[in-house]
């Protein structure tokens, strides 16, 4: 149960309905061209999570997502300006029970290299006279030529039991990724963790007292739609996160603690007392729903729960997003010499697309956005693996697939490939060297390693040599031994890309909560 204080903050947050996003949007929104009788602001749709956006791309096209308190009508005005001056208005779909009151209005025909303000407001449609105040939002389009591309990635958000600490200052790292201004930002999975309750106090090893603020769904472990659906409710509680949503636009994927830990399709939670729904199948259908529509996700009319996908950010860079989560077959110890279904990571269909879409892609810069990395460790339990690595040696079960991949990537001669990812808690940089490795028909790649985002940092993992990697960069030691060290201990992490329009150079930089660069290193493109 929420206590008093906890009880008072979450009332008034949720009441209010609006959430200001910053010093500049504030004074705006107040103001509506939406039609109506003046009415008060409690009889109004309320909008209590704020606004967010994502999925821009470079054929002009953006998502915005919003959530009303009651059935209603989504109506979004935007503009290239502050004022709203020639605005154009969409009015979207309803927000309904049967999506959590949550919908999204797909924006088309944007500029390219242009500042969009937003706004969102809700038409009540128990009586369609009274609308809500208005939400503002903005995001930038992708660059044009010749100008620079800046982004963020992290991942791993109120994991291990950190959850929203008012009197810390909340989700702070969000701020501090506000504040550098990326043109979007990736989140590379573990966006809720829908297996680890929030407890209202945890004490710290000083004898300090950690104060979560909680909410009944996030009091045990998601099994019913309503609780997964809290899960994404609870992160929005934060007014860190809301503030980034209105101004940073996102491009998601899930991984395992949208569900539950190292899940994989075929599971069953025989061995764990929290649950009383034992199938993971039915469990990560409920968590899908939740996540496509509580995320600014562009829904695929082709494929509606396909997660992976790519964006083009023009001449520059290329983005292909992963999904190593659904199409896996079961956790053992990976160790089998000839693929068949058990071996599937990311699975024959994925591994296709991934292929077609790095052999035809233009850009100078090949990103590909993933769930996990790709040479470290992460053991499920004692005895099998969850990640693809399985210990050193040639490639063997998963590895097999990821062997196919790398060698067709040099086959082909796909120039200029690396990989963003996070999922183990602290941050990283590896560069994967053929002449070290075991298996080595590959080019050489650089991986890239952030998080967590309120979450307990861990490290570092054990690397596997089978593709060669190379420590150039971690967060935290061997000798150190970090388990679930809290956020108030500083160890939390996200990395920026910064694209140059006009050598193409691209600096990679991982940054910590206060908003030093911890490790920074330039790489020029292949020829």
């Amino acid at each position: 149960m929420v206590n008093r204080r906890q009880f008072l903050l979450t009332s008034a947050l949720i009441g209010s309905g609006l959430i200001a996003t910053n010093s500049i949007l504030k004074s705006k929104t107040n103001q509506s061209s939406a039609p109506g009788i003046i009415t008060s602001d409690k009889m109004r749709p309320q909008i209590p999570y704020g606004v967010a956006s994502g999925d821009i791309s470079a054929e002009g096209r953006a998502v915005i997502w919003s959530r009303s308190d009651r059935p209603a009508r989504m109506i979004v005005e935007y503009a290239t300006n502050e004022s709203f001056q020639n605005a154009q208005k969409i009015v979207g779909s309803t927000a309904l029970e049967t999506t959590d009151f949550t919908t999204k209005v797909n924006l088309s025909s944007l500029p390219a290299s242009e500042e969009i303000f937003y706004r969102v407001s809700f038409q009540d449609l128990s009586d369609i006279n009274i609308y809500s105040v208005p939400v503002i939002g903005k995001f930038r389009t992708v660059a044009k030529p010749g100008e620079d591309i800046l982004f963020a990635w992290s991942g791993d958000t109120a994991g291990q039991g950190w959850g929203i600490n008012v009197e810390w200052g909340g989700m702070k790292i969000y701020e501090t990724i506000r504040q550098v201004n990326p043109d979007f930002f990736i989140h590379c999975g573990d966006y809720i963790y829908a297996d680890n309750p929030i407890e209202s106090e945890v004490k710290l090893d000083d004898g300090n007292i950690w104060q979560n603020l909680t909410t009944p769904e996030k009091s045990k472990v998601a099994e019913s739609l309503r609780e997964f659906r809290g899960n994404y409710i609870y992160n929005l509680l934060d007014e860190n996160v809301r503030r980034f949503n209105a101004e940073v636009p996102q491009i998601v994927q899930w991984d395992d603690h949208e569900t539950t830990n190292n899940w994989y399709p075929t599971e069953r939670l025989l061995n764990d007392d929290r649950y009383k729904v034992k199938s993971v199948a039915l469990l990560a259908a409920r968590a899908k729903r939740a996540f496509l529509e509580y995320t600014p996700i562009r829904i695929n009319g082709n494929y509606p729960e396909r997660i992976y996908r790519s964006f083009s950010y023009g001449s520059l860079l290329d983005i292909m997003m992963l999904d190593m989560r659904s199409y896996r077959g079961p956790n053992t110890k990976n160790l089998q010499r000839s693929r068949s279904e058990e071996t599937e990571f990311l699975g024959s269909q994925q591994i296709e697309w991934l292929k077609g879409r790095l052999v035809n892609s233009q850009a100078t810069w090949k990103m590909i956005g993933s769930d996990m990395p790709v040479g470290l460790v992460v053991p499920d339990g004692d005895s099998a693996a969850e990640n693809l690595a399985n210990g050193d040696g040639v490639p063997l079960g998963r590895e097999l697939e990821m062997a196919e991949l790398l060698g067709f990537i040099k086959q082909k001669d796909i120039k200029n490939v690396a990989w963003l990812t996070a999922d183990v808690h602290y941050a990283a940089a590896h560069y994967y060297d053929p002449n070290l490795a075991q298996f080595q028909d590959f080019k050489p790649f650089w991986e890239f390693v952030s998080g967590p985002l309120n979450s307990g940092t861990f490290g570092p993992n054990k690397l596997d040599n089978t593709f060669g990697p190379v420590v150039k960069y971690q967060s935290v030691k061997v000798e150190d031994k970090v388990i679930n060290f809290p956020p108030s201990q500083g160890l939390q992490f996200f990395g920026t890309v910064k694209i140059d329009g006009s050598t193409e150079v691209m600096t990679v930089k991982l940054i910590n909560i206060e908003g030093k660069v911890v490790y920074e290193v330039d790489l020029l493109p292949e020829e």
